[in-house]
């Protein structure tokens, strides 16, 4: 599934893979050194039977936060969807201090730094991607991946060694995949696709939905 299967699931802090976002991340250091501004980790739970796979970092969300999806529109949407579903304790409050734990699910990015403009480039999605492969193996409960967009999507189904032109993304798409996982796939919670309706909440939460109806039917 991965090339380097001795990867660790977490990229460093100070990863170095991608001199573009290294530049970034340098540049983001010196004008705001309170911020993380490193490779930002996945969050939640160990034995998570969910993996959400976001796109990438925000440069004053999880880039500044150090936690997936804290601290912008995104995550504003996506925690209170999966606290709706009984994936977490309900108690995000968009600072990595808030309590907040999640409950059979993962949260993780497709590129861990934060790219210019928030769009990562192909050879960065190519270089993190033995980070997202490797995450996924670590999750031995592991059921259902939740991908946020189409370079989400792509990115998983090349981890896990599917062909793209076989599974094209989709707003509600799902895939059967290796070792008896299921990729399915929304729109990305972004506040363009929020404000322009091409996602609204309603599409967002019943995705959620079939994930956990699915979750729960393999995991019996």
């Amino acid at each position: 599934m991965t090339k380097n299967m001795n990867l660790p699931a977490e990229a460093p802090a100070d990863c170095d893979l991608c001199p573009r976002l290294v530049a970034y991340r340098s540049k983001n250091r010196l004008e705001h050194p309170g911020w993380f501004n490193g490779a930002v980790p996945s969050f939640g739970d160990e034995k998570a039977r969910l993996l959400i796979v976001g796109l990438a970092p925000g440069v004053s969300g999880a880039n500044k936060t150090g936690r997936p999806f804290t601290g912008d529109w995104a995550g504003d949407l996506l925690y209170d969807t999966i606290g709706k579903l009984g994936f977490s304790n309900d108690q995000y409050g968009a600072h990595p201090n808030d309590g907040l734990e999640l409950k059979d699910a993962m949260i993780t990015n497709a590129v861990r730094c934060v790219p210019p403009a928030n769009k990562p480039v192909g050879a960065e999605v190519n270089n993190c991607r033995d980070y997202l492969a490797a995450r996924i193996a670590a999750l031995p409960n592991l059921r259902i991946i939740l991908c946020l967009g189409k370079i989400s999507h792509d990115s998983t189904c090349r981890a896990l060694g599917m062909k793209v032109k076989d599974h094209p993304f989709g707003h509600g798409s799902e895939y059967n995949a290796p070792n008896g996982l299921i990729v399915v796939s929304s729109y990305h919670c972004s506040r363009y696709n929020t404000n322009t309706g091409r996602l609204t909440t309603e599409m967002f939460e019943n995705v959620f939905s079939r994930a956990k109806e699915l979750m729960e039917a393999v995991s019996a």
